[in-house]
């Protein structure tokens, strides 16, 4: 017998018989509620000790509740009490706080020197120059828009990511567009389709069409081309993202849990109520690379020419080359590829698929980079990346890896006020931003918020532009790979790049490629499938012979 279950027959026997007496003979305030206790004590104990099902309640009868109770306030009463400024994860204290700061508009610096160790294996920094320069405004904006766009657009350096209506709640989803609308940046819908709220305050707006095809789809879940020509058609619709994965559950069907979905969910989405929405791990009209640049052109000529491109996470680099491959057999480029960081959020995803599948977002957009580099298509394609983004070296270092803009996701939520709880998949989001539970969305002020969310896109921007002037460059685009600098195991400091060679123009087609990874992967892969074998053995550039290196 455990000494809680000591505690409990103690309890149920000697300290009832005890309460009952001073109850009966004194019948005060006092003796009502020990007597209220040890009863109330007595039933719980006896329903865990021959009721429950779980073990720790039959050996710690009534205790094991406060056990539970504990254990749902973990993550807060770490973050809280426990962490220090730069051990969390996803984001840790001292990011959180300079999302805060920026989105309040409120003093950003810090005292006393860094927190960070400087010397640690594989810190990221940057080099100065001793003759700093200033942007000037031409220089801020990116147009992105191929050779078949009609309709190019201008976008920012740092813009807000997708994030469906359905995992946010309605507010959250308005806050952020009016956000973009101030903030000059564009608001991607996320896979749940344009809603209302998306399109309510005129903010720009870029439409993903995931996988379960929603606000576009038919009763048995294809395309539709006549309600995707006519949602297309807003003038706020400024560009079109074909979803094939995302960094956080790549090769994973996405779902939107029953709870969460209401009866304008169901509308929006062309969905059932009764039961989870499952989004297939694959879209069904991008099977094969041929396929997904159809697909793009099919929507490039039924939105009236808009920039279209898709999104995914890279894991076999020899699948995306095929999508290259098929490039040049079609002559169809999309005008924008979206690279998804494997470090990516989402309000839910299986455990194994966030932390073990992809490749982290500055591997990935130097990947695609110099792919597209080797088949001399660089120069016709915009990169987008989207993978943790909180401060301005974090948007530096995607752009200086090859990206020409970036999407930030988790930290535009942090802008309006999440607080990092990690209950974005329960429904019980506690500043309401990722719910459905009106009681707890309602409390979001739009106006306020939204004013939030465009401070911190500005404020980042300024530090972003003051950081670049401070590497004596006058424009984002002069930023190079081998700008950014990683502590190596050795303590050194070595420019960043990947274990495969940089490209030079057009070399995969010419066949001058000085890394023989590429070389293994543009011979094993087809514009006419997608998976290829992962067969080529990476090793570490110093056990490379030196024409590989």
């Amino acid at each position: 017998m455990t000494i809680m279950q000591r505690v409990f027959w103690l309890i149920a026997t000697l300290g009832n018989i005890i309460a009952l007496s001073l109850y009966v003979n004194q019948s005060s305030v006092a003796s009502t509620l020990l007597l209220a206790f040890t009863l109330c004590y007595t039933a719980i104990g006896s329903y865990d000790l021959y009721i429950s099902p779980h073990t720790l309640n039959k050996l710690y009868p009534v205790v094991a509740y406060l056990r539970y109770f504990l254990e749902s306030y973990r993550v807060e009463i770490q973050q809280y009490f426990i962490a220090n400024d730069t051990e969390e994860k996803p984001f840790n204290r001292e990011q959180r706080s300079l999302v805060y700061q920026r989105a309040k508009n409120i003093r950003d610096t810090i005292a006393f020197g860094t927190q960070r160790d400087l010397l640690e294996e594989n810190y990221l920094s940057l080099w100065h120059s001793l003759s700093p320069k200033h942007l000037s405004d031409d220089v801020k904006r990116i147009t992105i828009g191929g050779p078949d766009c009609i309709q190019p657009y201008d976008a920012a350096y740092l813009n807000i990511s997708a994030m469906s209506f359905g995992s946010l709640s309605a507010n959250a989803i308005e806050a952020l567009n009016l956000g973009a609308k101030h903030a000059g940046c564009y608001h991607n819908t996320g896979e749940g389709g344009a809603s209302p709220y998306h399109l309510k305050h005129g903010g720009d707006i870029v439409w993903q069409i995931g996988s379960g095809l929603f606000g576009c789809r038919t009763d048995d879940g294809r395309f539709n081309p006549v309600t995707f020509e006519k949602m297309a058609a807003k003038p706020q619709i400024k560009m079109i993202e074909i979803k094939l994965s995302q960094g956080a559950k790549p090769g994973h069907e996405g779902v939107l849990p029953k709870a969460k979905i209401t009866h304008e969910i169901a509308m929006i989405r062309h969905i059932p109520m009764d039961k989870d929405c499952v989004s297939p791990a694959v879209n069904p009209e991008c099977t094969t690379p041929i396929a997904l640049l159809q697909f793009v052109k099919t929507l490039r000529e039924l939105s009236g020419g808009k920039p279209v491109g898709f999104k995914l996470c890279i894991g076999n680099p020899a699948e995306f080359l095929a999508i290259c491959k098929a490039m040049l057999e079609t002559n169809i480029l999309p005008d924008f590829i979206t690279i998804d960081g494997a470090e990516g959020g989402t309000g839910a995803a299986p455990v194994e698929f966030s932390n073990r599948l992809g490749m982290v977002c500055l591997e990935g957009v130097y990947f695609v980079h110099n792919a597209l580099v080797g088949v001399g298509l660089r120069d016709k394609i915009k990169l987008i990346a989207s993978g943790k983004t909180a401060s301005s070296f974090d948007l530096l270092a995607k752009v200086a890896m090859g990206a020409d803009v970036v999407n930030a996701a988790r930290t535009m939520m942090l802008a309006m006020g999440c607080i990092q709880s990690r209950h974005c998949n329960t429904n019980q989001c506690p500043t309401g931003i990722a719910t459905q539970d009106p009681a707890r969305s309602h409390a979001i002020d739009v106006e306020s918020k939204s004013e939030r969310v465009k401070n911190f896109q500005q404020n980042t921007l300024k530090s972003f532009y003051e950081l670049v002037g401070s590497m004596g460059l006058d424009n984002p685009n002069q930023l190079t790979p081998n700008m950014l600098k990683r502590r190596s195991p050795y303590g050194l400091l070595i420019s960043s790049g990947s274990l495969v060679a940089p490209l030079a123009h057009n070399a995969l087609l010419t066949g001058h490629t000085q890394d023989s990874a590429w070389t293994t992967w543009w011979q094993q892969c087809s514009a006419v499938q997608f998976y290829c074998e992962d067969t080529y053995v990476l090793t570490p550039a110093e056990f490379k012979p030196p024409h590989e290196c």
